[in-house]
């Protein structure tokens, strides 16, 4: 996938986002960051961690891949090849920015650089566990723009220790969990408030949503579609 091919006409960069969930049936809560003062979006919100798309990460061998629903609702009025390189943005992002690891036991050659650390912990990349539950693009006049995919994760599901950050970058400021009935005293974008409905709503429930919602905001209009998936073959 070419630098182009994640970043459309408009300037709108594809870019995936994990709301990892804790105690779900006990007392849910999710792995949130603090983004920078001086960060050019969203700056001093609490968010999820998550990021733009880069090239590479269309290409990392994957030990397990993504369901075949979840793949097909990724690809949803998106590009048939997008939906590996967001899951790779998600495993990715989740790693740097909280220090976190998606994956299974195993070592591959020569990873691409934005990888390498990611690569010397001794696992590849696990897709499987990651649920699509939200999308939303950004809306115009904003400094950047993003076509963002929210993937929900088990924190059962993680390869290391949830309350480990040690690893992570500098990205996101106090890591901690917030429990869903906390979470809303927190400084949040918008986005967040609206995606965090949906999660609160599916916490106990760990199965796909009957449809994903978009959020498509165009420079004619906002929309709110919904997402099934597209045709399976039998």
């Amino acid at each position: 996938m070419t630098k182009e091919a994640i970043i459309d006409k408009t300037g709108i960069r594809d870019a995936a986002t994990v709301i990892v969930l804790r105690d779900r049936n006990h007392e849910p809560s999710v792995l949130m960051g603090q983004r920078g003062a001086n960060a050019a979006f969203m700056p001093n919100k609490f968010v999820f961690p998550g990021g733009a798309v880069d090239p590479e990460d269309a290409h990392v061998p994957f030990a397990d891949h993504l369901s075949p629903l979840c793949e097909s609702r990724l690809t949803d009025d998106a590009p048939k090849d997008r939906a590996t390189a967001l899951a790779g943005a998600a495993i990715r992002e989740l790693w740097e920015e909280t220090g976190q690891i998606l994956g299974r036991p195993g070592n591959w050659d020569a990873p691409p650089h934005n990888w390498q650390e990611f690569a010397s912990q001794g696992h590849l990349p696990s897709a499987a566990p990651l649920q699509f539950v939200f999308r939303a693009i950004t809306p115009p006049g904003r400094p950047r723009r993003f076509d963002a995919r929210f993937f929900l994760l088990d924190a059962d599901d993680l390869a290391s220790n949830p309350d480990d950050f040690s690893a992570a970058s500098d990205e996101l400021a106090h890591l901690q969990w917030i429990s869903l009935d906390k979470v809303r005293g927190f400084d949040l974008p918008f986005i967040t408030e609206v995606v965090l409905a949906e999660v609160a709503a599916r916490a106990t429930d760990p199965h796909p949503p009957a449809s994903v919602p978009f959020f498509r905001n165009d420079d004619e209009e906002s929309l709110f579609l919904r997402l099934y998936g597209r045709s399976m073959p039998d």
